[in-house]
């Protein structure tokens, strides 16, 4: 896929009272999203759709008053690990392209995720 072929399928920025006025802007495209910080000093991080183990979201009442809500993200990506797409509109929508998105890249890339258990679970005090 070439650079010109890339296709946003989601964009927006952070909101604050339901309006844009944050300089942090999201964006899903086919095989990843990218969190855009800053006005003077520019970051861009990137996580794989494939590296997003789940995903929640969060809509408190001051949320909802302002139509927005923020989408929980853990991943296993080691540089940007659990995140949060904060205040974006439409975020029920939001979670359930990103959720469709994420297992279309998992089943893509033939990703299967393995859960560990971390807890001693016979108290012997040995894991």
């Amino acid at each position: 896929m070439s650079v010109t072929e890339i296709q946003e399928l989601w964009s927006d920025r952070k909101r604050h009272l339901g309006l844009p006025l944050s300089f942090t802007k999201y964006t899903l495209r086919e095989d990843k999203l990218i969190i855009d910080k800053g006005f003077l000093n520019l970051m861009q991080d990137e996580v794989r759709l494939y590296r997003i183990l789940d995903v929640e979201l969060l809509r408190p009442l001051g949320q909802r008053i302002f139509g927005v809500g923020t989408i929980r993200v853990h991943s296993s990506d080691r540089s940007l690990g659990d995140f949060e797409i904060q205040n974006v509109r439409n975020a029920a929508r939001v979670k359930e392209l990103l959720s469709e998105k994420v297992e279309e890249e998992r089943q893509k890339k033939r990703v299967v995720s393995r859960e560990y258990m971390d807890d001693d679970m016979d108290d012997d005090g040995v894991m």
